[in-house]
């Protein structure tokens, strides 16, 4: 029983995880980069029910995949085995710049 309970307590975690896998396939095409390397995930969050709630922004509003980009996000997300469902939101606050990418993104685009 006890297996039981703390395999269901870590499923969200694992799914989580699953989830930047996913993200990790995603790029803005202006950028050779990931968009969760780049920084563009402020958050994920995965209830106990399944359900995915993504938390993004873009390099820019004037982005030019702003409107295909989340989408896509979203339904990549959606197709993982175990989501229940997956909703995407875009957030301006705060700001995106250079200073959120990871290191490895700095390295590959040779920022470091």
């Amino acid at each position: 029983m006890e297996t039981n309970a703390s395999t269901n307590a870590s499923a969200p975690q694992e799914l989580k995880e699953k989830v930047v896998t996913i993200l990790r396939t995603c790029f803005d095409p202006e950028i050779p980069v990931n968009i969760y390397d780049l920084g563009l995930i402020y958050g994920i969050d995965v209830t106990p029910e399944r359900v995915v709630n993504v938390k993004m922004t873009l390099t820019s509003p004037m982005c030019p995949v702003a409107g295909s980009l989340p989408p896509e996000v979203e339904n990549k997300v959606k197709s993982l085995d175990g989501v229940a469902t997956a909703k995407v939101a875009v957030v301006w606050d705060p700001p995106w710049n250079p200073s959120m990418m990871s290191e490895a993104a700095k390295l590959q685009l040779g920022m470091d």
